[in-house]
């Protein structure tokens, strides 16, 4: 794999979260309504958010050269994502901020295709499961906001998504499948990935801000939408925009689904050619 396949990997990443930016309408996340108009937290509203997304594609290029030149994935490139990682938070707040949770994702999912270029979905899971088997012994030891909820609550949170093979990817990847073949556009689809993952993951932002309860009860919404028949039939759209008024009352927001679903948007892709890059 040379740097112009390192590029592209990352490219495509970045094309990843910002499909997943352009979708509407997603439950309490923000989307092309509400350009500059809603912020889901504190100077993030969804025009710097599509901006800061593509301050991901250097550290992502970087990890997927790391992959490349380690050749397996061992604790030292364990190490080296989790290096490039901190750095390209830091680039990324710089352009506006958001993404912590879809870089771990993708950053892992990038440097699992580069360790196999030809490789599909479920062996991409599997690497960088692998990878994220071993500990980074240069991380900051202090604990995060999701560490401290999956400590309280029990929830897998991000850590423990990546130590399990990803399994909400698959499950989003198994949705896309499914709403293709039954006709759904490209969109629709997407949004029934995403409801797919709300369904049942335990997304430790809304542990945080919501607790157990909120978190069940926005469960219970995403499986509503689906169980009337997703976004394709009349049903399923009054359920979803339903979600989404309530979610965005109750401030509210399921970005851990959203992180996931840009991974599973990603490993979509693959396998990634290379074109033509930007200048």
């Amino acid at each position: 794999m040379s740097s112009r396949e390192d590029e592209a990997l990352a490219l495509a990443a970045v094309d990843a979260l910002t499909g997943q930016l352009a979708l509407a309408p997603k439950p309490g996340l923000p989307d092309p309504r509400d350009l500059g108009a809603r912020a889901t937290s504190p100077g993030r509203d969804h025009c710097s958010l599509r901006w800061s997304a593509k301050a991901l594609a250097p550290g992502l290029a970087a990890m997927a050269a790391a992959a490349r030149r380690t050749g397996e994935p061992s604790p030292q490139l364990r190490a080296e994502l989790g290096a490039i990682g901190r750095c390209t938070e830091h680039s990324v707040g710089l352009a506006g901020g958001g993404h912590r949770g879809a870089l771990w994702t993708l950053g892992l999912l990038v440097a699992a295709a580069a360790l196999d270029p030809g490789a599909r979905s479920e062996d991409v899971a599997t690497t960088a499961k692998k990878i994220a088997a071993h500990r980074d012994k240069r991380a900051p030891r202090r604990p995060s906001r999701g560490s401290s909820v999956s400590a309280k609550y029990g929830a897998a949170g991000a850590r423990g998504e990546a130590r399990a093979g990803f399994p909400h990817v698959r499950r989003a990847l198994d949705a896309l499948t499914r709403s293709r073949r039954a006709g759904a556009d490209e969109a629709e689809a997407r949004l029934d990935a995403l409801l797919t993952v709300m369904s049942t993951l335990q997304d430790t932002e809304l542990l945080y801000t919501a607790g157990p309860f909120g978190l069940r009860h926005v469960q219970a919404g995403a499986r509503g939408v689906l169980e009337a028949g997703g976004t394709t039939t009349d049903a399923g759209r009054e359920a979803l925009l339903a979600l989404d008024a309530d979610l965005h009352t109750r401030a509210w927001s399921p970005r851990g689904s959203a992180g996931l679903l840009a991974g599973a948007l990603f490993v979509d892709a693959l396998p990634v050619t290379t074109g033509p890059l930007p200048a």
